[in-house]
């Protein structure tokens, strides 16, 4: 089973929120719009083998996926140490970056067996987006340690952002599913 983070279409739209559209990014036949507001980016991915919705909620620290394939949510804090910050999306969705920026790093997440029992403590957003579907904690791998993980059980996202991306592996089994 695949696990993965998603952002439901029950999210404000940026228009509702009062954020203009960012450009959509188009990367072979993926489909990526990442929008920011304020400390929260919002990605739908449309891609039909991996389709996904996400936030980035930078103020709290926690990273939302929501996997339509397995219909359900993943929450995990994210590492900032690791993570790109912020500012790297907002100047890579600006091309600020240079084309040597440094953007091939990935993460790995497990997925944990407990549900989450109060999504609503992780903000309007994140429980909006999570609305529906069952949601499990996921903790980041330790580096060298994913080596041991069943790729058959492994989500991979990507965020593009321009000529920056960055990979999300979210593995594990989704207990009932």
């Amino acid at each position: 089973m695949i696990a993965a983070f998603v952002v439901t279409f029950l999210t404000p739209s940026p228009g509702e929120m009062g954020q203009t559209q960012l450009p959509t990014e188009t990367r072979e036949d993926q489909n990526t719009n990442v929008d920011i507001h304020g400390s929260i980016i919002l990605i739908h991915d449309t891609n039909p083998w991996s389709e996904w919705d996400g936030i980035l909620d930078y103020n709290h620290g926690y990273l939302a996926a929501k996997l339509y394939s397995k219909k359900a949510c993943v929450l995990t804090r994210m590492d900032k140490v690791i993570f790109p910050s912020l500012e790297a999306l907002r100047k890579a969705l600006d091309k600020q970056l240079p084309r040597n920026y440094d953007s091939s790093q990935g993460l790995t997440y497990i997925i944990l067996p407990a549900r989450v029992k109060n999504v609503a403590r992780y903000g309007k957003t994140i429980s909006d987006l999570c609305r529906g579907v069952p949601t499990y904690f996921a903790q980041q791998c330790i580096e060298g340690t994913a080596l041991a993980l069943n790729p058959q059980t492994c989500f991979k996202a990507r965020i593009f952002a321009n000529m920056y991306s960055f990979g999300l592996s979210i593995c594990g089994e989704i207990p009932g599913l």
